[in-house]
């Protein structure tokens, strides 16, 4: 189980309507809003639902994510990947703490964002650039999402779909080549921003009360993340104070 791994377990029903309801994809929601969503909700801290053409339409992708809210799940949304879509304006309408990919936003999209980063609980632009790397597709418009004054995640997205690197290093590195985002931008992005996008003060950052979770890099200063991709750096790791990996 997940749950073995990590406290932040995601329900991931709608992410794709199966073949065998291509001529019934309502039944599939009903499913996935009835009988399979009792079964995980008790295992699961997130709903998520992938609101995106050839996916689930609005209308389909807000009955999931509310019956997840029902039920004392988070809200999290994969949108804007292929195309534009409601995805982010859906997020943002639902509360939800991430809204992943954001390849294709309009100007509306992105006003939305940094609307919803005037609020406590913001909706948190979670950008995925391994994934564009790995597909071949544009790279957000991170520029656009930070001058407008959203909140902005970066995540490695490791799946053997669509992007099989776990290297957070690399992803970094295109954020500042690709998505100009300046190098402390980009780190804050992968730490402060991840833990945002998660819902969580505990960890992301340094200081006392969090969780001892950190990387010691053997560089000069963590510019050299972005300034060497693909350059193993990491001299040592520890997982909630205790030395798990490499010698400090």
């Amino acid at each position: 189980m997940a749950a073995r791994l990590t406290d932040e377990v995601t329900f991931l029903g709608g992410h794709v309507v199966p073949p065998e309801y291509t001529d019934d994809p309502v039944g599939y929601v009903d499913l996935v809003t009835g009988a399979m969503l009792r079964a995980c909700a008790p295992r699961a801290r997130w709903v998520d639902v992938f609101c995106e053409r050839g996916a689930f339409d609005e209308e389909a992708s807000r009955r999931i994510l509310t019956a997840g809210q029902q039920r004392g799940l988070l809200a999290r949304v994969h949108g804007n990947q292929l195309g534009q879509g409601p995805g982010v304006r859906l997020a943002v309408e639902v509360g939800a703490a991430s809204v992943d990919h954001c390849t294709y936003l309009t100007t509306d999209d992105v006003d939305a964002l940094a609307q919803s980063a005037k609020s406590r609980d913001a909706t948190v632009a979670t950008l995925l650039p391994g994934v564009d790397f790995s597909t071949r597709r544009p790279y957000p418009d991170a520029r656009a999402l930070l001058d407008a004054g959203a909140v902005v995640a970066l995540a490695s997205d490791c799946n053997p779909g669509s992007c099989f690197t776990s290297s957070v290093a690399f992803c970094l590195a295109l954020a500042v080549r690709e998505m100009r985002m300046t190098p402390e931008e980009a780190l804050w992005a992968a730490t402060a921003g991840g833990a945002r996008a998660l819902r969580r003060d505990d960890i992301g950052h340094l200081s006392a009360g969090a969780r001892a979770d950190l990387a010691l890099l053997e560089a000069p200063n963590p510019v050299y993340l972005a300034y060497r991709p693909g350059v193993p750096q990491v001299a040592a790791v520890w997982k909630g104070g205790e030395l798990v990996s490499g010698t400090p």
